[in-house]
Order: C-alpha cells, then structure tokens, then sequence
C-alpha cells in the first residue's frame, strides 16, 4: 500500500514490532521468572535461527523472496483461521508439563527460521509447539510465546537494519502503533466479536497475498 518492496516491507515490520514483542515479553516476567532456565536453550535456538533465517532474506535474491511471500502469507491466514481449534485443544489438555520436552529447542529453531524469513503467524505457530512440548496452562505458553517470538525479532532487526532493508520512518510508526496497540487490544479491542475481527484478518491476507500474486 505504501509502495515499499515486499523485501523492505517484511525488514520494517519485523523491526517496528520488534518493540512491542519486547514490551509483551516484559509484561509476563512474573511467569517467566522462574523458568528461565529451562527457555533459556530454546531460547538460544531461536535467535540462532532468526539469524538464519533473516540472513536468507537479506543474502538471497529478492526474487526468491517475492516468490515465496504469497504462500507464507497463505499459510499466516490458515494458522489464524484454525488459531480458535488449537486454542480449545490445548485448553482440554490437562497433563501440563513445567519441564520442557528434550525436543524443544530443535521446534523453537525451526521457528526461528520462520520467524526471521517471514514472521506472520509465528505466534500461533509457538502456542501450539510450547502447548505440546512445554506448558498446556495458556498462560505460560503465552509468556515463553513471548519470550522467544522478542528474541528472534530483535535479532532479526538487528540483521535487516545491518543490511539496510528497512524504512526507520515506517518502523518508527509500527513501532508506535503496536507499543499503543497492545494497551488498546487488552482494554478494547475485546469489544469487537472474535469471529468479526478473525475474518477482517483472513480476508486482509487472503487480498494480499492474491495481489502479491498477480504483481509479482
């Protein structure tokens, strides 16, 4: 919409919401606390693949990238089409984990990957991986959800601003936006029906990702 290329376009995003990853991971220190510990391998694992990953943004042809963003587009709106099945899922979990699972930092390096090549849905794709493998309760999923997702974001802005494949204006403004945005989504964005605001996203991403088709 602002006529940045989808390479500069994903560099800003990641570095404008780097802040706010940041600004959620520091609200749940109460649950992490005690944990740290056993995030910290798997937190390790994911900046060392959101380096990879974003290393790959930034090093490889942006004609790859411009080729693969429309279907990891798509597969952000199916991990948010199908986020309400997860969440019931994982609610009716009861046998909750507190020691994380031996293969869990090799899942948060994968995601890691992911994250730092494209990012959208990474979220989703953390509560499913730390319901299974670490913690059923959703708060603590949530919180090391947190955790990792800042980690790798602020790596991967670290890697994208280095390259030069950023708008600091633009960045400036998500930055803003999520930092206001995450005290305005507690209070009021609860308003809105679930349903509505799930479908205003698919269909967002669904227009994006066919226009990204089209165009590139």
């Amino acid at each position: 919409a602002t006529g940045l290329s989808p390479l500069v376009a994903n560099g800003t995003n990641n570095v404008g919401l780097s802040v706010g990853g940041a600004a959620s991971a520091w609200a749940y220190r109460g649950e992490l606390g005690p944990r740290m510990r056993v995030l910290a391998l798997p937190m390790f694992f994911t900046v060392c693949g959101a380096v990879l990953g974003s290393s790959l943004v930034v090093r490889l042809p942006e004609r790859v990238f411009t080729t693969i963003v429309p279907c990891l587009i798509l597969v952000a709106v199916v991990l948010v089409a199908v986020q309400p099945m997860l969440n019931r899922w994982l609610a009716r979990r009861k046998d909750h984990l507190v020691k994380a699972g031996r293969d869990l930092p090799a899942w948060t390096g994968l995601l890691g990957i992911y994250g730092g090549y494209f990012g959208a849905g990474q979220g989703i794709m953390y509560m499913g991986v730390l319901g299974l493998r670490y913690d059923a309760d959703m708060q603590q999923a949530n919180g090391a959800k947190n955790l990792l997702a800042a980690s790798g974001n602020l790596i991967s802005a670290v890697v994208f601003i280095a390259a030069g494949v950023w708008s600091w204006t633009f960045a400036l403004a998500i930055g803003l936006g999520s930092i206001v945005g995450g005290y305005a989504g507690g209070r009021f964005a609860r308003r809105i029906p679930a349903p509505a605001l799930r479908f205003i996203v698919i269909g967002v991403g669904v227009y994006a990702a066919g226009y990204l088709f089209i165009a590139y």
